[in-house]
Order: structure tokens, then C-alpha cells, then sequence
């Protein structure tokens, strides 16, 4: 053998056919790789989903809070109004009831002095057919506005009803007896705009002589 031979270092040459049949040995490893590369990304999809809908109830729950609070503050203002409501339309009706009263009163001063004269032109022998007339229409006036008299000849002495201006000793009547009436008083839709003014009576105790 020459030395140019001995010298040579053999290449092991593969044919394509036995280079594509011989797997890749670094083909696995770089799989196995991307594999536990995509496994914490994984992980982490999954943890910000959970997050997510944790965070979807959480804001559920703020919503449901929200809505009952706004419900019951729209319950009371609901109430509110309905009571402000009703306290002015009270209010409305005192006020107009107040003046209806004060002017029935200033009706019923006249209406008293046209009794009055009927009952001084009476006495003297005067016509009252015009003041009879008068009197008619103003009692047909009263009726027509829901006033009324008060009992109080004969009745029990009511403070609700009557003022007593006077009292008279008799020991047969109940106490606190009316006896007379001075003057009428009126109601208006159950409410008193004038009392009675009247005389009630008292027991008389008898004393005993020689005692």
C-alpha cells in the first residue's frame, strides 16, 4: 500500500434513502420542549378564565346590592310623596273648611239679628211677613251648606257642644241639666263653628234645721 493511501481518512457517505428512513434524534427533544413551553401558558388561560368569572359574580353581587338599595329608596320616596300628598290635601281642606267657618259665622251674627227683629216687631204688633221671608231663605242657605243646630234645651250639659253661661240652683233636674237657651249654636260638616250658650242647672242640698 502507498503512503497517499494510508493517509486518507474514510467519510462514511449515506445514500437519501437511508438519510430519510433514519429518524431525527433531535426531533423529540424539540417537541417535548415546546410542550412544556405551552403548558404554563395553558395554566395561565385557565387561572385569568376562573379569575374572570370570579370577578363576573363578584360584580353580579355589587349589582344586586345596587338594585335592592335603589329599590328601597325609591319605596320610601314613594312614601314620602304619598304622605306629602295626603298632609296637602289636608292642609287644602282645613284651610278651606277654616274659611267656609269664618264666614258662616259672620252669616249666622246676621241671621241672628233678623231673629231678633222678627222677635221685636212681633211683640209690637208689626208685620214680619218679609223678615218670615228672609229668615226662610237664609235657613234654606244654612241646610244647603250642611249646617245645622245644636240640641240643647233639656239636654246634658256637653263642653264639647255648649258654653255655659250661667247656672241655676234645682234640686228636681239632673245635674248640669240645660234650662235655657241664650243663644243656638251650629255645626258644619261635624264640626262645631258655634256653641250653644246656655243655663245649666245644680242640685240644691237642703240643710237641716237644729243641726
Amino acid at each position: 500500500m502507498s503512503e497517499e493511501e494510508s493517509n486518507e481518512v474514510p467519510v462514511e457517505v449515506n445514500s437519501e434513502e437511508e438519510s430519510e428512513d433514519k429518524p431525527n434524534s433531535l426531533s423529540p427533544q424539540i417537541e417535548s420542549e415546546e410542550k412544556l413551553d405551552s403548558l404554563p401558558l395553558q395554566k395561565e388561560s385557565e387561572e385569568e378564565h376562573e379569575l374572570s368569572v370570579e370577578e363576573l359574580k363578584n360584580l353580579l353581587s355589587q349589582e344586586k346590592e345596587k338594585t335592592m338599595e335603589y329599590e328601597l329608596k325609591f319605596k320610601r320616596a314613594l312614601a314620602d310623596l304619598q304622605n306629602l300628598d295626603r298632609k296637602t290635601k289636608s292642609d287644602i281642606e282645613s284651610g278651606i273648611n277654616t274659611k267656609i267657618d269664618q264666614f258662616m259665622i259672620e252669616f249666622l251674627q246676621i241671621y241672628d239679628d233678623f231673629v231678633r227683629a222678627k222677635e221685636a216687631f212681633s211683640k209690637n204688633n208689626v208685620n214680619v211677613e218679609g223678615l218670615d221671608s228672609i229668615l226662610k231663605n237664609m235657613d234654606s242657605l244654612l241646610l244647603k251648606n250642611n249646617v245645622s243646630t245644636i240640641d240643647a234645651l233639656g239636654e246634658i250639659f256637653d263642653p264639647k257642644l255648649h258654653e255655659a253661661i250661667s247656672i241655676i240652683g234645682d234640686s228636681t233636674l239632673e245635674e248640669n241639666t240645660i234650662t235655657k237657651e241664650l243663644r243656638k249654636g251650629y255645626i258644619s260638616h261635624n264640626r262645631v263653628i258655634r256653641p250653644s250658650l246656655v243655663e245649666i242647672s245644680r242640685k240644691i242640698k237642703s240643710e237641716k234645721l237644729g243641726e
